[in-house]
């Protein structure tokens, strides 16, 4: 198979729809998952880091478990926190505020139930929100990270569910709404943070981010074999967003 075709299968998004269907559906769908030697809920209709690598990967390049890199600090809010896997070790690397937003109300109850889980309700809060639009006007964040639906659908496409949206952005809209706003709620000194893969259309997202004023740099990559749906080897990137400098 050329590369060119390779290309085109990893970022389809019937096949991305096809991921989103069967992870719903399969028999063996667990109630509870581990993931990073800790065991976490997984409710209906939210994405299953259990069929996807993107998780564990995403907790990689942020160094949540890097034990080396000592504790953290300050706020995190995650966009798109699905079972809140990502905010909750956010919140137990030490991020004394952490928030995780989904726009799906399973998705909210269950980051609230994991936070539970593991003793970090206390500074975690779940939130029900589209992009930013459920926060408060004067929140600011130090570390501001979203781990895309970086596949790129239609824009025409009616999502059929809202696990859907967890796979595919129809015409990159939300991705060029976090282009724009993410920025505005980084505290002094504050990151804005990414995660993508060549699954996506990178071309398509530099073009859209100098169309909004931004730069995009990618602070780490790495290469990791799917294997639930196929034996693809998809290229991981945390990427950094920062206005275009004057």
């Amino acid at each position: 198979m050329s590369q060119l075709s390779q290309l085109s299968q990893l970022q389809s998004y019937e096949r991305s729809l096809l991921r989103s269907r069967l992870s719903l559906t399969r028999q063996d769908r667990p109630r509870v998952f581990t993931l990073g030697d800790r065991e976490w809920d997984l409710f209906d209709e939210v994405f299953a880091p259990v069929y996807s690598p993107s998780t564990g990967v995403a907790i990689e390049q942020l160094g949540l478990n890097d034990c080396a890199a000592g504790p953290r600090s300050g706020s995190f809010l995650e966009i798109g926190c699905g079972t809140g896997v990502i905010a909750v070790t956010a919140a137990l690397a030490g991020y004394e505020r952490v928030v995780a937003a989904d726009i799906s109300p399973s998705a909210v109850e269950n980051a609230s139930v994991n936070a539970e889980r593991h003793g970090v309700a206390d500074r975690l809060q779940a939130l029900h929100s589209d992009l930013f639009s459920g926060l408060r006007e004067e929140e600011r964040f130090d570390v501001v990270f979203w781990s895309s639906n970086y596949v790129m659908g239609p824009e025409s496409y009616q999502y059929k569910s809202v696990h859907e949206r967890a796979y595919v952005d129809t015409g990159y809209q939300t991705h060029r709404r976090y282009l724009e706003q993410a920025v505005h709620w980084t505290a002094p000194g504050g990151r804005v943070l990414l995660h993508f893969s060549d699954r996506g259309d990178l071309a398509a997202l530099h073009e859209m981010a100098d169309g909004s004023g931004r730069e995009v740099s990618t602070v780490a990559s790495c290469r990791v074999r799917e294997g639930e749906y196929g034996e693809d080897m998809v290229e991981h990137m945390l990427l950094e967003i920062k206005p275009i400098s004057a």
